[in-house]
């Protein structure tokens, strides 16, 4: 059963509304920047560490050994 919510009545309720709308995108902007600019950090230190070796090997059903493939 679905119920109609009436509109807000008044413009400053319509204003809040608002506000809030946008005082919570920009709170979302902020934050996705920090994560981002972490994850990149994080990835920029850990490239510099060490190359990272694909193990990525097919195979036609016969044995493989990871250590021949380094």
């Amino acid at each position: 059963m679905t119920f109609d919510r009436p509109r807000p009545r008044s413009v400053w309720r319509r204003i809040e509304r608002w506000l809030v709308g946008v005082v919570m995108a920009m709170i979302a902007f902020v934050l996705e920047k920090m994560v981002m600019r972490g994850l990149r950090k994080a990835a920029k230190a850990k490239g510099d560490a060490k190359e990272e070796l694909h193990t990525t090997l097919t195979s036609k059903g016969g044995d493989v050994d990871l250590e021949d493939a380094r």
